[in-house]
């Protein structure tokens, strides 16, 4: 007599999270009244906390990637694969929109279309895509050099035309503030516009006022507002933002600098007492972390197919 099935309706906590129309939620978003906030996150532990903290979409970035990966600074030291295999883990783990930094698109037009494709078939509902020369830099470090805007143009329209789903977002930023001025940028983002981008990316305004000057020269365009602590661009609320005309406020790095600050403090304790006592009340504890990644549904597929009881 063969046996009874198992109970249907089991659910995975990787791999098949209900991801399905990401790509539109990050529309909406954009399409929406209000400014909305993007943290930044590197790896799967802060990939979580984003979206548990309940924020609505979240940013992948690329010096995150470096340093936690490499142990590198921004310095396009990191392959494409290796970018994009921390990506696909980083996506399989949320169900909110990710947008992910895409870099120069990592090469010639045939790569900026690869890179497209990838992204997407990896669940990014968001690429981003810059006007520097590879190797590029760190938007607020020096030494940063521009394609021309005809190439960079180029760049957009081969990443337009090769997504798949028309939902997807192309964001064109431009680093050209630092070398040529705050007007040479914004006639940068004005060309990237008509070549098809989404949203525009002005890469490190130096004052209230310039990012002021970049929402009036795109009354109905999407912004993006790059927050970078201790960077070019001031920190502004975000509801001022959104008075200057901004749609979307990333914030990179905010939690890797957390995460190195806090760490040291930490260790530094342990050091100085040989114990994590003093320190405990600012951990999750163990069965609080182990929650944050699944754990009772992780030990149910186990005793669902194993026939073990892992409740004890």
């Amino acid at each position: 007599m063969p046996e009874a099935p198992l109970p249907a309706g089991p659910t995975f906590p990787i791999g098949l999270a209900e991801t399905a129309g990401r790509n539109r939620r990050l529309r909406e978003l954009l399409a929406g009244p209000d400014l909305f906030l993007a943290p930044g996150a590197f790896d799967c532990v802060g990939a979580r906390l984003v979206e548990a903290s309940g924020h609505a979409c979240l940013y992948i970035t690329g010096a995150g990637i470096s340093m936690s990966a490499l142990g590198a600074p921004d310095v396009s030291a990191l392959s494409f694969g290796e970018i994009l295999d921390r990506i696909r883990r980083i996506c399989d783990v949320v169900s909110i929109p990710v947008i992910a930094d895409g870099d120069t698109g990592y090469g010639g037009p045939l790569n900026v279309i690869r890179t497209v494709r990838e992204y997407e078939r990896a669940g990014v509902s968001g690429i981003q895509i810059e006007d520097q020369e590879w190797p590029k830099k760190c938007g607020h470090e020096p030494g940063r050099k521009l394609v021309s805007t005809h190439e960079m143009s180029m760049r957009i329209k081969a990443a337009v035309e090769a997504r798949r789903d028309p939902d997807f977002v192309v964001i064109a930023r431009t680093d050209a503030r630092a070398g040529e001025g705050l007007e040479a940028a914004i006639d940068r983002a004005r060309a990237y516009r008509a070549a098809g981008a989404d949203v525009i990316f002005v890469e490190s305004p130096q004052s209230e006022a310039e990012l002021a000057a970049v929402g009036r020269a795109f009354p109905d365009v999407p912004l993006l507002a790059n927050m970078v602590e201790g960077g070019k661009t001031p920190i502004l609320p975000a509801a001022r933002l959104q008075e200057l005309g901004f749609r979307l406020a990333i914030y990179p790095n905010a939690l890797t600098r957390l995460f190195a600050k806090a760490g040291l403090e930490v260790l530094a304790s342990l050091k100085e007492t040989g114990s994590s006592n003093a320190t405990a009340g600012r951990m999750l504890s163990h069965g609080e972390l182990w929650t944050l990644f699944d754990n009772a549904t992780w030990r149910g597929l186990e005793d669902r197919y194993m026939g073990t009881n892992t409740k004890v």
